[in-house]
């Protein structure tokens, strides 16, 4: 099959289920919670999930289906890594800062990516030939310091109190938050990302994402002209493929931040150290 076409199964996926999670959207909901309050999922997550498994399987039966709410389904030769709603709780909440996040991997390589920001009305759109924005080309572009630098990233959450000590992370994000020129804590890897791929901030980080959070995403960056940087924080090997480690940089074309780079080793190596 055509990656091409791949791709456009993937931008169909996540249109699929614009209409109902738009309609969802800062309404009543019942919301449940998987590891801790910190990690909510909502029937909305589920439903979007279903209809995007649905889709895929109609279109692709040679496929293997990996969603965050359902696990893996299928043996087929095209892998989907679907994220229904990344940003959960942001959508929960009523912040418009979630999307939908569907990617295709073939033999190890990411062929095809769809992020969709609903409530923005953006949809990125990324395959093997480069990286589009509501149809138009995608070009990232940074600060090229980071003192003049945006920087989205959610570290620390509690889960990173416990892996690196609350003193040394809030020491971290304290050496970030003065270094660059702004930070913020949005949420939502995929958004995130897809953000320093279209150039409206000019990095993102992150230290315990999956592989449905971040596969779509790193296409659309890297065809964009961005850099990601993959970190493996003990968890896999540091020879997996990227969007399987659970640890990120992702900064604009032209960017050097030393800084942020190399926090991020030293939390990567920190782990990989603890669990020898």
């Amino acid at each position: 099959m055509l990656h091409t076409t791949i791709a456009d199964i993937a931008r169909k996926a996540v249109l699929a289920v614009q209409e109902p999670l738009t309609a969802a959207f800062r309404g009543g909901m019942v919301v449940d919670f998987k590891r801790d309050r910190h990690d909510p999922v909502t029937e909305h997550d589920r439903r979007a999930e279903a209809v995007i498994r649905d889709l895929v399987f109609r279109e692709v039966p040679d496929s293997t289906f990996v969603g965050e709410e359902g696990g893996s389904v299928g043996s087929g030769a095209v892998h989907w890594y679907v994220d229904p709603i990344d940003g959960t709780a942001n959508f929960a909440s009523g912040m418009a800062f979630w999307c939908t996040s569907v990617a295709a991997v073939i033999d190890g390589e990411t062929v095809a990516g769809a992020i969709l920001d609903p409530i923005g009305g953006n949809l990125f759109l990324a395959d093997r030939d480069g990286a589009w924005l509501n149809g138009q080309p995608l070009a990232s572009r940074a600060a090229p310091d980071e003192a003049n630098a945006v920087l989205i990233t959610g570290y620390p959450v509690p889960r990173d109190f416990r892996s690196d000590g609350e003193a040394v992370a809030l020491g971290r994000f304290g050496e970030l938050t003065r270094t660059f020129a702004t930070l913020r804590r949005p949420g939502s890897a995929a958004l995130s990302i897809a953000h320093v791929a279209a150039g409206w901030v000019d990095a993102a980080a992150g230290f315990g994402v999956n592989a449905w959070d971040v596969t779509a995403a790193i296409l659309i960056l890297e065809k964009a002209g961005g850099r990601y940087t993959p970190h493996d924080l003990g968890k896999v090997a540091p020879t997996a493929p990227a969007f399987l480690q659970p640890g990120y940089v992702a900064v604009g074309g032209g960017a050097d931040y030393p800084t942020l780079d190399r926090i991020a080793r030293e939390i990567s190596e920190g782990r990989r150290r603890r669990v020898a």
